[in-house]
């Protein structure tokens, strides 16, 4: 028969006692809990790293302006302010769809658009910068489209879709004066929530025309904002 040694022995109950505070400790659920929370924080800071792009977007302002009662004629104009993250960039790229001759007329400043392609519903404008940015680099951009006959149903939305990380989102519509709207929605679309607009967001412009408007701060990336409306 083996001796056990009594220094052997005085550590069999500590080490019981490590491995049952051990255990103890990995099923409390507010260490569970915490164990979640690093992973998803780790989680973001790898899909920002990913996503990075090669530029992020200060501020974004859309608007639409419905031009008739019809919804036959109405212009599409966007105000984007972003800052280049690497260097070199000679191009920039504008996101364009929608019901419609949604190219009608296109504008842009700076830059002069050069290139148009398909990819699913989307467009996409290649412009050349006729410059070369630099990491750091800021600039605004506009651009400004006309379309016809885009919105004619009795219910339409104006959407727009972050794939760039963005500071401040603003969504606007002015509808015309002999055509307000009867409601109006704000829909984040992959969240799936929608809120109904508000005496906050509407707006009688002084030649009476209504303009609904959406201020966002921190847009999710990779989500959809729609102002949605029957009229």
């Amino acid at each position: 028969m083996r001796v056990v040694p009594m220094e052997e022995v005085s550590t069999i109950p500590s080490r019981t006692n490590l491995a049952v505070s051990l255990l103890a400790m990995l099923l409390n659920s507010e260490f569970i809990n915490l164990l979640g929370h690093i992973w998803q924080w780790g989680r973001k800071i790898v899909t920002a790293k990913t996503h990075e792009g090669m530029y992020e977007v200060l501020e974004c302002e859309l608007s639409l302006e419905l031009r008739d009662s019809k919804g036959h004629q109405a212009m599409c104009s966007k105000r984007e302010v972003v800052r280049f993250l690497q260097d070199n960039i000679i191009a920039f790229q504008d996101k364009v769809w929608g019901d419609g001759d949604i190219f009608a007329d296109y504008k842009c400043s700076p830059g002069i658009p050069v290139d148009t392609y398909r990819e699913g519903h989307r467009y996409r404008v290649l412009i050349s910068l006729r410059e070369t940015k630099r990491r750091g680099d800021t600039e605004e951009f506009r651009f400004e489209r006309r379309i016809e006959n885009g919105f004619t149903q009795p219910v339409e939305e104006f959407q727009t879709h972050i794939d760039q990380h963005t500071k401040q989102l603003a969504l606007q519509v002015i509808f015309p004066k002999n055509r307000s709207p009867k409601s109006v929605l704000l829909i984040e679309q992959n969240s799936m929530r929608s809120t109904k607009a508000g005496p906050e967001h509407e707006t009688v412009l002084p030649d009476g025309r209504t303009q609904i408007r959406w201020n966002v701060e921190k847009p999710r990336l990779f989500e959809s904002y729609l102002i949605h409306w029957g009229w």
